[in-house]
């Protein structure tokens, strides 16, 4: 089915145009990523906001330029401009945080834990939208960057911010789905060269 530009599925809250084109670009080998990025952006727990949001967050964070341009558009047309730009600075700050908070973990030697990070992360005291939509695109970058330290963080704001764990497992399903659209995406242009 074909809309016209930016106009939406009537009651799926998924626009057609932009996420349509990259699920036709995944080749067969990754059918189920292909259906899986239609499901998980429609219903479940997250209000919209928090949908494009995390969506947002994770196709910036998985670095697929095809996949991050067709999410950011259509969250543009889904949603405020506000949680479009939060998911965008979830997704530059997990990637500072994510690696360092990751090395503190994994290296597990307190004398590293003990310094402080002097890293500026405003931004996550003082988001565009509100505490707990930050943190929750937050967790699923972390997610996607494998930071255990940092996932467990923020699912303790998330939750103490009013959100629940099926909020918290929506966004996981969709930092899942976005970071194996990336790699799908990958494949394509692998098998066509």
């Amino acid at each position: 089915m074909q809309l016209e530009e930016g106009r939406s599925h009537a009651g799926s809250g998924l626009s057609v145009l932009h996420i349509e084109a990259v699920r036709e670009a995944i080749p067969e080998v990754a059918k189920d990523i292909k259906l899986n990025l239609q499901s998980v952006l429609q219903g479940g727990a997250l209000s919209p906001a928090q949908r494009w949001g995390v969506a947002v967050a994770c196709a910036a964070a998985a670095r697929n330029p095809q996949l991050r341009a067709a999410v950011i558009a259509d969250a543009r047309a889904e949603v405020d401009a506000a949680v479009v730009e939060d998911g965008l600075a979830a997704a530059a700050i997990m990637g500072m945080n994510n690696v360092y908070y990751r090395f503190r973990h994994l290296i597990g030697k307190p004398v590293y834990s003990e310094k402080p990070a002097r890293l500026r992360m405003n931004r996550l005291a003082k988001p565009a939208t509100n505490k707990a939509d930050f943190e929750l695109f937050s967790l699923a970058v972390s997610a996607i960057n494998g930071c255990e330290s940092c996932m467990r963080s923020h699912e303790q704001v998330v939750l103490e911010g009013g959100l629940t764990e099926d909020h918290v497992h929506d966004a996981v399903r969709i930092a899942a789905t976005i970071q194996g659209a990336a790699v799908a995406l990958e494949l394509a242009g692998a098998a066509g060269a």
